[in-house]
């Protein structure tokens, strides 16, 4: 087993650019987390999950891929072409 040491850090937060690339990620974060409550619905509903849990699996699968469609877009949007 390998152990990683990691060097201290003193006074550092995250810098504006940080920031703002968590603040445009957020909503596939909240999507992502959304899908994950539906999944653990999903498996804790016991042998014969409900068509209802079922529906909301794949309705925070659809949301998580529209969130990532756009993030994509807005990313190849905003690169530089050189």
């Amino acid at each position: 087993m390998s152990i990683i040491y990691l060097s201290a850090v003193a006074d550092e937060e995250p810098s504006a650019a940080d920031l703002a690339g968590i603040e445009l990620e957020w909503p596939l974060i909240a999507a992502e987390l959304d899908l994950l409550d539906a999944q653990i619905a999903y498996h804790n509903a016991g042998p014969s999950p409900s068509v209802l849990d079922r529906r909301r699996v794949r309705r925070a699968e659809r949301r998580v891929l529209a969130v990532s469609r756009e993030l994509a877009d807005h990313n190849a949007d905003s690169e530089v072409v050189a």
